[in-house]
C-alpha cells in the first residue's frame, strides 16, 4: 500500500472532538495510513497557548490512545523557539524523505479559507496534498468562490468511500464535506476554568487529565492573565 500520511496540526489547547473529527473524515474519506498529530510551538495567527507544550502535547497523547497508526510529533516543539510554520514544518518532513504527494495536510474549512496570508502561498501547497473538512458555518462549498484562483486544483471527495489522488505527481486540494463537533479550544477553556462540564467535547482521557492538573483553573480568578499560563510545569 502507499504511504498516506495525514498531518493534523493545532495549538491543542485543548485538543477536541472537533480535531479528531476532522481527521477521522479525512482518514476515512483518503484511506490515509497513518496519522502525524502535532502540537505547535507559538501558532503565528494567533495568542500564545495557554497550557504549556508538554501539557498539550501531553493531552494530544491521551486523545489519540487505541487509535492504530495515529502517532503524536514533537517535530514543532523541538524545532523552533517562535512560530510554527506549516512551511516549515512541511520542508522538515520533505528532508526526512516524505514526498509531497505522500503528504495530505488537514485543516478546516474556516482556516484554509485565509490561506493566501499563508507564509510561502502559493508555493506551499505544492509541499502536500491539502485537505480541507467542512466546519460549522464553514461549509467547504464555499471555497471556491472565496478562492477563484485555486478552484482549478480542488476537488470534492465523497466520504462514503476511499478518493484516490490523481497519479500526475502534482498535489491537490481535496474538500470534504463532513460532520464535525461544533466545539472550540475557547470555550473549552471557559468552561473549564467556571466549573461546566466538558463532557462529550474532549476526549474522557483528556477530561480527567484537565480536572487532574486543573490547567484552566487561574483562568477564573484572572482571564486577563493567561498567557502567563503557557510556562507552567
Amino acid at each position: 500500500m502507499k504511504r498516506r500520511v495525514g498531518i493534523l496540526g493545532g495549538t491543542f489547547d485543548p485538543i477536541h472532538q472537533g480535531h479528531l473529527d476532522l481527521a477521522q473524515a479525512a482518514e476515512r474519506t483518503l484511506a490515509l495510513t497513518e496519522m502525524l498529530v502535532l502540537p505547535s510551538n507559538i501558532p503565528p495567527h494567533r495568542a500564545q497557548p495557554v497550557a504549556s507544550s508538554c501539557h498539550r502535547f501531553a493531552m494530544v497523547a491521551l486523545a489519540i490512545v487505541g487509535r492504530r497508526g495515529w502517532r503524536v510529533s514533537d517535530l514543532e516543539l523541538a524545532s523552533a523557539e517562535g512560530p510554527s510554520f506549516t512551511s516549515a514544518t512541511l520542508d522538515r518532513l520533505a528532508r526526512a524523505g516524505y514526498a509531497a504527494t505522500e503528504l495530505f495536510f488537514l485543516t478546516g474549512a474556516d482556516a484554509f479559507a485565509e490561506i493566501e496570508s499563508w507564509r510561502d502561498f502559493p508555493a506551499i501547497l505544492d509541499r502536500a496534498h491539502f485537505v480541507v473538512v467542512s466546519r460549522p458555518g464553514a461549509p467547504v462549498s464555499a471555497l471556491a468562490g472565496r478562492l477563484p484562483a485555486l478552484a482549478v486544483r480542488m476537488r470534492r471527495v465523497d466520504t462514503g468511500g476511499a478518493a484516490e489522488p490523481a497519479e500526475s505527481g502534482q498535489t491537490s486540494i481535496f474538500l470534504i464535506d463532513a460532520e464535525t463537533a461544533d466545539v472550540s479550544a475557547t470555550a473549552i477553556r471557559q468552561a473549564a476554568a467556571s466549573g461546566r462540564p466538558i463532557s462529550g467535547l474532549v476526549p474522557e482521557l483528556v477530561e480527567r487529565y484537565l480536572e487532574q492538573h486543573q490547567l484552566y483553573a487561574a483562568l477564573a480568578h484572572a482571564p486577563t492573565a493567561a498567557g502567563r499560563l503557557h510556562g507552567q510545569n
